[in-house]
């Protein structure tokens, strides 16, 4: 039994260095990469960043599917997937305080008018603007899951209203929490700006198509960390044009890397960043090494995913 590193990824973290820290965490591991992958058939997991067929070819013995991250969409989705191979997910600390970062950065950005003091220095302009007052402003984050609450805390301490919204009834002291899909038109409404962090299902995808963008405050700013199809990329350049929402910005979009053509790189009311926002695994190779070793002896695994459901 091996574990293979092969995230996939040439513009991340390298597969050895993953290899090297997993060995460091559990010594006396078989933990290989794709340079030195031996025998195929002595794989039995694989952790990457996004499963590929050539990678279900060449592993007949291929027993778990560890995502170097949370969300499973296109693993859990691919139809080559043997039923009987498993599938976990990370729930690391790193990522979702990079992720809460990364949305109080660009909230912050518009609050204090940071855009519109650059170009008056490009100008050479003094041109004093009053900031928005930030208890005077609602920020609703969407999914209340591991990364969503501590998104939602973390706008919380800085002194927004916050509002957050999920599927099932959650609880965060300080933030207005609602459900089902009924609720999600008036929180958009009331929120200035709206932070997803939804997961890819059936039911999120396209979920910002026309008529969820038309519910949104007007002028307001959408911010997506969350999955790329949960927009409906063509219905938000119209949106934008019409001012409903007035901005977005995106971390994650449809088609990745994002093609040169895409009107989003040009649009001057988009934001784009190339899936940066949770960057960093901090500890979670150690659920990496641990699944490994629950594997080889039969225990339950960490954050196993429903494949049914997704998630």
């Amino acid at each position: 039994m091996a574990l293979l590193i092969e995230t996939g990824l040439s513009d991340w973290m390298s597969d050895s260095d993953i290899a090297r820290d997993v060995r460091a965490l559990k010594p006396g591991l078989d933990v290989r990469t794709p340079a030195t992958i031996g025998d195929p058939s002595d794989i039995t997991m694989i952790a990457l960043a996004g499963l590929s067929d050539d990678q279900l070819a060449r592993l007949p013995n291929l027993q778990l599917v560890q995502k170097l991250g949370a969300g499973v969409e296109t693993i859990v989705g691919n139809p080559n997937l043997p039923d009987h191979v498993r599938v976990t997910r990370l729930k690391p600390d790193a990522p979702a305080q990079g992720i809460a970062e990364w949305f109080v950065a660009y909230i912050l950005r518009q609050q204090r008018n940071m855009p519109f003091h650059e170009a008056a220095q490009y100008r050479s302009e003094w041109s004093p603007k009053a900031p928005l007052y930030s208890p005077d402003t609602v920020v609703g984050v969407l999914g209340l899951g591991h990364i969503g609450a501590r998104s939602a805390k973390m706008l919380r301490a800085v002194g927004f209203q916050v509002m957050g919204w999920s599927r099932s009834p959650k609880q965060i002291e300080g933030v207005t929490c609602l459900h089902g899909e009924d609720a999600l038109p008036d929180l958009l409404s009331a929120c200035d700006h709206v932070c997803a962090i939804l997961p890819s299902t059936p039911q999120t995808v396209g979920l910002f198509g026309p008529d969820m963008l038309a519910a949104m405050k007007p002028g307001s700013q959408l911010l997506n960390a969350g999955r790329g199809d949960l927009i409906d990329e063509a219905a938000l350049i119209t949106a934008l044009d019409q001012g409903t929402p007035g901005r977005a910005v995106l971390d994650v979009t449809r088609t990745e890397p994002l093609p040169a053509d895409s009107p989003l790189w040009t649009h001057p009311g988009v934001t784009i960043t190339p899936h940066v926002s949770g960057w960093h695994l901090g500890d979670a190779l150690h659920d990496v090494a641990e699944n490994f070793e629950r594997l080889n002896s039969g225990a339950p695994l960490l954050h196993e995913v429903d494949r049914a459901r997704g998630y």
